[in-house]
């Protein structure tokens, strides 16, 4: 038997305990570690799940990773064209971890209605492109369909929609510079549209327009196998550099790879302060949280030094006295832990599941309500860390039992 843990477990479960001096603030610690990993874990929740969501409106226009030649120069238009036929699609069997690969084509355009004037970007997609990652932005209509023949539909963000006061089954013509002689007559396209979408990324929504990639080809005159970029999709998001020197080292030479990383490097440096964020309220937390506990402890030996007393005069050594002080104080840690999970998780779910709160200013987080996301590995992570650091913050506060000497403990009153 642990006659360490027996003792801390008697001390901590008799009733003198409830009742004792050391119990009103033995409560303030447990409830500022349970108030510290309930900051904790919305702060890595909202932190972790505002990055996902961000990241994946940013893929959704432009996946993971971008194949194109060196004269696009990470234009958004596509001026060389890529044939299609690469040993990478349909399938990149070659690399793993690749979720899927699409082609597309961009253009440059204008759409002049009777009342307005707006410049536009139109993306060319086919039969192959992912519409799933669309699905929670559509907020009027369907997305077109591109399976038969050349298709005249198009999907349009709302706020291009608004700007140009069209709506739902609404028909307008779009102007395309011809770019190998723009001094001649410009293209002209009639579209319908079918599906209007708000994914609340401005940048994007003021200019993407998704229609069928064969009106592309037509007007920059390209052959049936002729795209501007094929975007991939990979698995994990955080291998995403080193899938995309590996996607490089397996694509023709005279191929760029691009990721979306290096794209919107201003976003993604943005991104990242999160987690400085993150890091800084979880440091505070934890300071808090052992500040208490140390607090709890040093109440709980001046409380207990009669028992101190005794036990070094039975012959206990300092070492195990102050192993039953620091069971003690791990079992109060255990209860703030437990209803810090209770109550934090309990929010993070609440709040995935029914958004209630929301930005002030939607705009600058490009969403419109607070978004969380955590992982189990995350949870277990920071449980285990906090039980630690708080313990070894213990460990020299627990030094002043060495301090007790037997016969004036006994004394002590």
């Amino acid at each position: 038997m642990n006659l360490e843990y027996f003792i801390a477990k008697r001390l901590s479960s008799g009733k003198g305990h409830k009742n004792s001096i050391s119990a009103p603030i033995i409560k303030i610690a447990i409830a500022a570690i349970t108030i510290s990993i309930v900051m904790m874990l919305i702060a890595i929740a909202t932190g972790g799940g505002l990055k996902k969501k961000i990241r994946e409106k940013i893929a959704a226009f432009n996946g993971h990773i971008q194949i194109s030649t060196f004269d696009n120069n990470r234009s958004d238009v596509s001026v060389s064209p890529i044939y299609l036929e690469q040993d990478f699609y349909p399938e990149f069997k070659n690399v793993s971890g690749i979720q899927h690969v699409q082609a597309v084509a961009n253009k440059g355009g204008i759409v002049r209605t009777e009342e307005t004037v707006e410049g536009i970007l139109a993306k060319g997609v086919g039969q192959d492109y992912n519409w799933s990652v669309f699905e929670e932005f559509i907020v009027a209509g369907r997305v077109p369909n591109f399976l038969e023949d050349r298709s005249d539909e198009v999907l349009i963000s709302r706020l291009l929609s608004d700007k140009l006061k069209l709506k739902l089954g609404d028909t307008f013509m779009s102007i395309f510079l011809r770019d190998n002689d723009p001094s001649k007559m410009p293209n002209q396209q009639k579209s319908t549209i079918v599906g209007i979408y708000d994914s609340g990324f401005e940048e994007f929504d003021a200019t993407y327009v998704f229609m069928d990639i064969r009106h592309i080809q037509r007007m920059n005159k390209w052959e049936d196998n002729q795209i501007g970029n094929f975007e991939i999709f990979i698995d994990d998001f955080d291998a995403i550099d080193e899938k995309s020197l590996e996607i490089s080292g397996k694509t023709f030479s005279l191929l760029q790879t691009t990721t979306i990383k290096d794209k919107f490097s201003f976003i993604f440096q943005w991104l990242d302060l999160f987690d400085f964020n993150t890091a800084l309220i979880i440091g505070i937390m934890i300071l808090v949280g052992g500040i208490n506990m140390i607090t709890a402890l040093l109440v709980l030996i001046l409380e207990r030094t009669t028992m101190i007393g005794i036990l070094k005069a039975l012959g206990a050594n300092d070492w195990s006295v102050r192993k039953i002080f620091l069971y003690n104080a791990a079992y109060l840690i255990s209860i703030g832990l437990f209803l810090g999970n209770f109550i934090g998780l309990g929010i993070i779910w609440a709040q995935d599941k029914y958004r209630m709160f929301k930005f002030p200013n939607p705009k600058e987080y490009y969403i419109e309500y607070i978004p969380v996301h955590i992982s189990v590995t995350a949870i277990v992570a920071l449980n285990i860390g906090v039980m630690i650091l708080c313990l070894l913050m213990l460990i020299i506060p627990s030094y002043i039992i060495t301090k007790i000497t037997p016969v004036k403990a006994i004394k002590f009153d």
